[in-house]
């Protein structure tokens, strides 16, 4: 962890400049402008230890023909440091799409970033990840020039390391109702974006009937992470309710085949713009 604000000035505390990438203005409203227009978006999450900082950068370049909406770095206590820094700036080097911070721990930030998912995980038995690490991070965000969404961070099971690192009490799969009440709550208190997390790698992601309960329920866009491996998931994902999928490990084990990852990247883009379609014809 990061000791806050030493010496912090105009260089964060990894002693990068914070002036020399430029920003995207404004994400979330974009988000939700895009959200209105399509029904349901694709967020990339690229993690910078899980692959080299080129293969980033041609991930970035992909996703931006692809159509992708944005696209979100971290993930993993891992994303921190020169290697986050680097990740980001080959990325903005290859795409004009906003780039997000999915933080990890406190350590998990970046000037050259655009946005921040600003995370309270609310189910967690351990203050710290509820407000210790906000207030500890707090300064050197605002220092920084993010852009800050507020977001209720939800850990659904099974939760994996997301759920383990944070000592979250897991929503029970068959218990809608728990998500979309801890969702709304979220909301209550300020929340402009709400995830659910099955966990990173999950083999699925949470029930559509928790999606649906959750979207019905709250009045800020909904992100279903963790578990959305395949472009069938994000389809009915998107149907139930969601406003945004995240995807990483689907990427990830196509990250060494770039036709093979833009081809699978297509696919996700394809079902979730049908799905988002469908679902406005329905409102």
């Amino acid at each position: 962890m990061c000791h806050p604000l030493k010496h912090f000035h105009h260089y964060n505390f990894f002693g990068f400049s914070m002036a020399r990438v430029k920003k995207f203005k404004n994400v979330y409203s974009h988000i939700t402008a895009q959200i209105s227009k399509k029904g349901g978006l694709v967020i990339v999450v690229i993690d910078p230890p899980n692959q080299s900082t080129e293969t980033a950068g041609k991930i970035a370049k992909i996703c931006t023909q692809c159509g992708v909406d944005a696209i979100a770095v971290g993930g993993s206590i891992g994303a921190q440091g020169e290697q986050l820094h680097e990740t980001i700036e080959e990325i903005k080097n290859n795409t004009t799409l906003p780039v997000i911070l999915f933080p990890g721990n406190i350590a998990s930030l970046s000037s050259k970033a655009d946005a921040l998912y600003f995370m309270s995980m609310l189910n967690s038995e351990d203050p710290y990840y509820i407000t210790g690490a906000q207030i500890a991070s707090s300064l050197e965000v605002k220092k920084m020039g993010l852009e800050v969404i507020p977001t209720s961070y939800i850990i659904v099971e099974p939760g994996r390391a997301a759920g383990w690192v944070g000592k979250a009490k897991l929503i029970p799969r068959e218990l809608p109702y728990l998500a979309a009440v801890t969702a709304l709550a979220g909301q209550y208190m300020g929340s402009k974006l709400a995830i659910l997390e099955s966990g990173g790698g999950a083999s699925k992601p949470a029930p559509l009937e928790m999606i649906k309960a959750t979207s019905e329920t709250i009045d800020i866009p909904l992100l279903i992470a963790g578990g959305v491996r395949t472009p069938k998931y994000a389809y009915q994902v998107i149907k139930a309710g969601a406003d945004i999928i995240h995807v990483g490990t689907a990427v990830e084990e196509k990250s060494k085949n770039f036709s093979g990852l833009k081809k699978k990247i297509t696919a996700f883009v394809t079902a979730v713009k049908k799905a988002g379609k469908e679902k406005k014809k329905k409102r």
